[in-house]
């Protein structure tokens, strides 16, 4: 079984790339425990959102997304943003439209390594 590889970070580490888009990453800051248990409430809270929309409950369903939206928020991944050098957060921007879209063109631009 082959792992699949790492997501692509940007050079500050803020943003993870997906499909082009600029996911906001973990707060580097979070100690390690603190970070594990967030998690854990989050893998809990998406199964619960599953489970929600299997059995058809809008309030479960409404219940558990709450949930997994404060462990994001917990994680730094959503809310208030985690650095404090004021740049701007560009969370679910498209990489191109954004001031790493010549950083990403470099990278298509990068022969492949082996």
């Amino acid at each position: 079984m082959t792992r699949a590889a790492p997501p692509l970070k940007t050079p500050d580490g803020r943003y993870l790339v997906v499909r082009g888009r600029l996911w906001r990453s973990t707060n580097p800051h979070l100690d390690e425990p603190a970070r594990q248990q967030l998690v854990l409430v989050l893998m809990d809270a998406r199964r619960a959102v599953k489970a929600a929309l299997a059995a058809d409950d809008a309030k479960a369903l409404t219940r558990a997304r709450q949930q997994v939206d404060a462990a994001k928020r917990g994680l730094g991944e959503r809310g208030p943003v985690w650095w404090t050098d004021g740049a701007p957060d560009y969370n679910r921007h498209l990489v191109g439209n954004s001031p790493y879209a010549a950083w990403f063109a470099a990278l298509a631009d990068a022969p492949p390594t082996t």
